[in-house]
């Protein structure tokens, strides 16, 4: 069985602060695969395809919900949930689960999310969170959107738009999966004054230092 990681980023500089931080980087693969589910799931696939891998993390920077994880803070999935991934009804939003057509959905490994979670405790002053991470194809931009989505998903703490296409294609090829995200922003009214994306991509960078460690 192959000792090796892949890790989808979206974008070059999530893939930079990344690798950045590897101590042991001939024992990951680090991609970026673009941005959105049907690109990064692409990606996923044509790498898992062309090699094996023990486990696939996607990570990269992400909006977090207020109250529940912050700008610069981490999140770790538990579950990794495509949150716009259904129908509009007269009744609204049903996803494709309840309308009986397919899965949303895909837990993360537990035993990746108990070390990565313990050695980032133990070894940084960075806050990590573990909850489920949404998926969406257009990032939120206004508080109406994001309280419809935490009606969808009530224990959501972070959201991004590649998470569940990387899981897709690792669930679909049967290798355990997770996602990380540093927070950059919060999830709500679009105020880029208030990003943080160098922070995160830091953030992002400390994270990846310790992978080796645990991994």
């Amino acid at each position: 069985m192959s000792s090796r990681i892949l890790i989808v980023t979206a974008v070059e500089a999530e893939r930079k602060a990344i690798e950045d931080g590897l101590k042991v980087p001939e024992h990951f693969h680090v991609i970026a695969g673009g941005a959105g589910p049907a690109s990064a799931a692409a990606a996923t696939a044509a790498a898992l395809a062309s090699a094996s891998y023990k486990l696939v993390i996607n990570a990269g920077i992400g909006g977090g919900f207020p109250g529940r994880a912050e700008l610069g803070e981490i999140v770790i999935s538990t579950e990794i949930i495509q949150a716009d991934l259904g129908s509009e009804t007269a009744e609204g939003f049903r996803s494709v689960d309840e309308l009986g057509f397919g899965n949303s959905r895909v837990i993360a490994d537990p035993g990746a999310i108990r070390s990565i979670h313990s050695v980032l405790q133990e070894s940084t002053d960075v806050t990590v969170h573990c909850g489920p991470i949404i998926t969406v194809s257009t990032t939120t931009g206004t508080a109406q959107t994001a309280q419809e989505l935490l009606r969808r998903v009530p224990e959501a703490y972070a959201e991004s738009m590649e998470g569940y296409g990387v899981a897709a294609a690792a669930s679909y090829l049967n290798v355990p999966v997770l996602e990380i995200r540093a927070i950059s922003n919060a999830v709500g009214p679009r105020d880029r004054e208030a990003w943080r994306i160098p922070e995160a991509l830091q953030a992002l960078t400390t994270v990846s230092h310790q992978l080796s460690e645990v991994l």
